[in-house]
């Protein structure tokens, strides 16, 4: 599913900017080594990318979850909501750095049987929370605490949520170009109803 700005920006780079956007765009120079594309987007908009990097880092320093899930539920999310640069980038993140089995990363870009028991509960569910719009079902909510997560854990998931809806709907509009890092992991949302489709496929999978 296309979407367009109809007046398209330009990605800034840290020379072309100052204050707080150019603090952060050479921490992170600093801190990785280069600046993801999307955030060089994002820096069109001092609040968007503030809002999305505070967001991610406290998600990943407060969320409870261990590495591993944290990738899991981001994953899920952003194949969820089509987002061809966030799949490709977490996928690279969960194979390096959160070190996800290929098999799991494949099953969640793909929407198969994901092999191991607890994060396919937490995978379906934050796949619930983000097509039903914070409104799942019962049957949802038995499925996750029957794999063991919690109250506190639903509260995790949304915030987890919050982050990739300003990354998905960022790049959404301004279709990012894959950074070369994330190449061999490129995604295509190959259903332009997606989103229709969702639903379904979710209560598919807690089906079986």
């Amino acid at each position: 599913m296309e979407t367009n700005l109809g007046n398209p920006l330009e990605p800034l780079s840290i020379e072309s900017t100052s204050g707080m956007v150019h603090e952060i765009l050479s921490q992170t120079q600093k801190k990785m080594g280069a600046v993801p594309a999307m955030y060089l987007g994002m820096a069109n908009n001092p609040a968007l990318l503030d809002s999305y990097l505070y967001s991610f880092q406290s998600f990943l320093e407060h969320s409870g979850f261990t590495l591993r899930e944290q990738e899991v539920i981001f994953l899920s999310i952003s194949v969820e909501n089509g987002c061809e640069y966030c799949v490709a980038a977490h996928s690279f993140i969960a194979d390096k750095i959160s070190y996800v089995s290929h098999d799991i990363i494949y099953a969640i870009r793909n929407n198969t049987e994901i092999s191991d028991p607890k994060l396919k509960s937490l995978s379906l569910f934050a796949r619930a929370i983000t097509v039903k719009r914070g409104y799942p079902s019962g049957e949802d909510l038995d499925d996750f605490y029957d794999a063991g997560y919690s109250a506190k854990d639903i509260l995790g998931v949304i915030a987890a949520v919050g982050v990739q809806t300003f990354s998905n709907y960022f790049n959404h509009f301004f279709h990012t170009q894959l950074d070369t890092k994330y190449t061999p992991w490129a995604w295509k949302n190959k259903s332009e109803s997606n989103i229709a489709e969702s639903e379904s496929r979710v209560i598919l999978a807690n089906s079986n």
